[in-house]
């Protein structure tokens, strides 16, 4: 099913969750012990991210260096079949710009239709680590758009060789991501907030957003889009913290901002369990507070902290 479809036919706010692959060298069943506590929360689909191969050095015998590509959480496309299988659930997998060519990336979405899946939430997807900007494989896209317009094209039938007639069409439910803090490459909120309209008018049907720890700027952030006219649903994003390390680590990569009184009470802390118990406490009323305001799905990024998740959802249902 659709994630519009399972939205318009809710009768109160639904549940999803975003796993990780597990790390190579590991087997679905670490996956699945990390879902099954979750799954009696009955959450409408699974989201799984997409990690693009890394670029490394290995030293050679002969003392020179040789540069390899190494994927340390490969498998998105069987983790989401292997969910779907096991748990009877639909499941959405990150595709992202980097790291594909458009024949791979229509490919991989042909694989996807094969296996049933037709929900995908599009990203550019980040940059190497070793690189200071994004730079897109050879024929590749550059833009999360210009991928999304390939799977609306492959929708309609229109394959990248132009000798197939009549192609068989795809079904995807197309997901966009959004910035209630805007996009850190933005200039500024208008001009990210015109590129998410330009998106969903080429076909975005949703918004999945950013993770952010002020409801504020998510009840801003859907007012802003309304008046510029985006009327897809907007779901938000949300994640718990867990640790002191997380008040640098997360404005750094995520470049969100953690609300002065969440990071007070984290700083009186004095250890990870006392943070992971504010955390918890925080995302709690985070949650029910979006649910009162309407949000159409809680989305939860598990990110390995299950029991946090689990503790937090209890409190909802």
């Amino acid at each position: 099913m659709k994630v519009t479809e399972h939205i318009d036919k809710a009768k109160d706010t639904l549940i999803s969750f975003e796993i990780l692959p597990p790390l190579k060298g590991k087997t679905i069943q670490t996956l699945f012990n990390h879902l099954d506590p979750l799954m009696e929360f009955k959450p409408s689909w699974i989201n799984v991210t997409y990690h693009r191969s890394e670029s490394a050095f290995k030293k050679k015998i002969d003392g020179t260096f040789e540069k390899v590509e190494v994927r340390k959480r490969p498998g998105t496309v069987g983790i989401c079949a292997a969910i779907m299988n096991y748990y009877k659930i639909d499941t959405i997998p990150h595709f992202i710009c980097g790291g594909f060519n458009k024949r791979e990336s229509e490919d991989a979405l042909i694989d996807l239709n094969f296996l049933g899946i037709n929900n995908v939430l599009v990203l550019r997807g980040d940059a190497e680590k070793n690189e200071a900007n994004f730079i897109p494989e050879p024929d590749g896209h550059a833009h999360a758009i210009e991928l999304q317009k390939q799977v609306v094209n492959l929708n309609h039938g229109i394959y990248l060789d132009e000798d197939i007639r009549d192609g068989g069409k795809t079904n995807f439910c197309i997901g966009t991501a959004g910035y209630p803090e805007k996009h850190f490459e933005a200039p500024n909120l208008e001009i990210d907030l015109r590129r998410l309209k330009d998106k969903v008018d080429a076909g975005a049907d949703y918004i999945m957003t950013q993770m952010f720890f002020d409801n504020e700027k998510y009840f801003s952030y859907v007012k802003s889009c309304r008046d510029m006219g985006i009327t897809v649903p907007i779901i938000p994003g949300l994640k718990p913290i867990t640790s002191k390390k997380q008040l640098s680590v997360l404005p750094r990569i995520f470049h969100v901002d953690i609300p002065t009184e969440l990071s007070t009470e984290i700083m009186k802390c004095k250890t990870d369990e006392d943070v992971e118990m504010v955390g918890t406490k925080w995302l709690i009323n985070q949650s029910k507070e979006l649910k009162k305001f309407g949000a159409p799905v809680l989305h939860f990024y598990t990110l390995g902290k299950s029991k946090v998740v689990e503790n937090v959802v209890r409190e909802l249902v």
